[in-house]
């Protein structure tokens, strides 16, 4: 079966003749769009946007639901999960739990190291995405997020104005490739040196107002983009309420463009990746519930936000997921621990595993830092193995990937249990309506 057998494009409407044979077909053309070049990629991956929109996954805002969090907390706490690699088959595992435990509370994102180190452009990544909720049946919102978009604190000191111009340039990038959720990380340029916890974080909060704006001025006409502000950088001190406060007070002061932050990501004692030992395995972190208890009960009650935000868990032990909704937790952000799964799975070839750490110890001998174990190392920077062998990691046989996918799914199905996220479709269709933002298909680029 080919595609032009299941889908129709009609005077720029495009149509779906036959969903069944769509899924049977969905798996060549995301194959083909991530691994072809130039015009043609772009104008496959756009295709299978607009064939996700058609079949009732729709890119969208969390807005309303945040809005609605910071009204009455629910008693959930949203997953947001950054995929590396073999992201269609991961995303697939996803959208699968997600229909049979009934969770419309989740989100997918990449963040702007991310981006670059797996080779997976906004468009890329969000196409691929909502290719998999195509394959799997999944209909209703797909909430797809810019997760640190970080101006890097180095880059901006030397010269502040091509940092923010980059961040920009993502932004809009990534709101092009219908990434309605974005996570503007300016926490790194808090100045401890200032006297008050105002002057502290005043370049934190001006950055991040003047970058909210310009999404304001650019998201699509009916698309209220949710957007995430920080004030703890990820490994540093645990954040406070005066911080919190501060933060907060300052960007309300200066942001005039409508609708403000819905979320905050605060510090409380994790580390991206986890703290690993020089035998390799992770140590134990302890994390302080209590500051993000009071914290998100404080940005809740004084500033209607969703609540707070959680970085770097996927690494923490089972036992402790409960607790997000327990401390009123709005978002959690998990990474490391699923690129662990795929890595670690007896399932993995170990003359491939030994292939990526070869290549990794090739390409990346300056990141190995002094006293580092061998061990340490290439823990530390085995995420780098994804992007440049993006091809050989998709090509790995279904006997490889499909027990893969198996111990995944055993994981989100745990995390979604803890998170406490089942059953969340109806408050996602109540506070979250879909708008269908329609993008050209160059139909014969597309081979239609």
């Amino acid at each position: 079966m080919e595609l032009k057998d299941v889908i129709s494009i009609v005077k720029d409407r495009l149509e779906i003749k036959d969903i069944n044979g769509l899924r049977t077909v969905i798996d060549g053309l995301v194959y083909e769009a991530v691994f072809s070049e130039g015009d043609k990629k772009n104008a496959l991956l756009i295709l299978i946007k607009e064939i996700a929109k058609a079949a009732g996954a729709i890119p969208s805002s969390i807005q309303g639901l945040y809005e609605e969090m910071g009204r009455a907390y629910p008693g959930f706490t949203v997953p947001a999960i950054n995929i590396r690699g073999l992201t269609y088959g991961v995303a697939g595992v996803i959208f699968k739990k997600a229909i049979e435990m009934n969770v419309g509370a989740l989100i997918f994102e990449i963040a702007r190291s991310e981006i670059g180190y797996t080779k997976q452009r906004p468009l890329e990544y969000a196409a691929v995405v909502l290719g998999a909720a195509v394959k799997e049946g999944f209909h209703g919102p797909v909430f797809i997020q810019g997760d640190h978009f970080q101006l890097v604190r180095k880059n901006y000191l030397s010269d502040p104005k091509p940092e923010t111009d980059y961040v920009r340039g993502l932004i809009k990038e990534a709101i092009e490739a219908e990434f309605y959720n974005i996570d503007i990380d300016a926490s790194t340029l808090v100045d401890i040196e200032k006297e008050t916890i105002k002057e502290q974080q005043r370049p934190n909060f001006e950055e991040t107002a003047e970058l909210a704006s310009y999404i304001r001025e650019i998201q699509p006409h009916g698309v209220e983009t949710s957007i995430g502000g920080e004030i703890g950088e990820i490994g540093g001190k645990n954040s406070t309420p005066e911080e919190a406060k501060a933060y907060l007070d300052g960007f309300n002061e200066i942001f005039k463009s409508g609708k403000g932050l819905s979320k905050l990501s605060v510090q409380t004692g994790t580390s991206h990746g986890g703290v690993v030992l020089p035998d390799g395995t992770l140590a134990k972190v302890k994390i302080d519930f209590d500051t993000l208890r009071v914290l998100s009960e404080l940005v809740r009650k004084e500033y209607g936000l969703s609540g707070c935000v959680q970085h770097g868990a996927s690494t923490l032990p089972e036992e402790a997921f409960h607790m997000f909704p327990e401390t009123g937790t709005s978002e959690v952000h998990l990474a490391t621990g699923f690129q662990n799964i795929i890595y670690d799975s007896e399932a993995l070839p170990t003359g491939f595993r030994e292939e990526v750490y070869s290549f990794i110890r090739q390409e990346y001998p300056k990141e190995r830092k002094e006293g580092q174990t061998e061990e340490q190392f290439i823990y530390s920077t085995r995420k780098k193995g994804f992007g440049p062998l993006k091809k050989k990691w998709w090509d790995l046989p279904l006997s490889v990937k499909e027990p893969i996918m198996k111990e995944l799914e055993a994981k989100f199905a745990l995390l979604f249990d803890r998170l406490k996220v089942i059953d969340t479709t109806d408050i996602v269709k109540r506070t979250v309506e879909p708008v269908i933002i329609k993008k050209q298909v160059n139909a014969s680029l597309a081979g239609l």
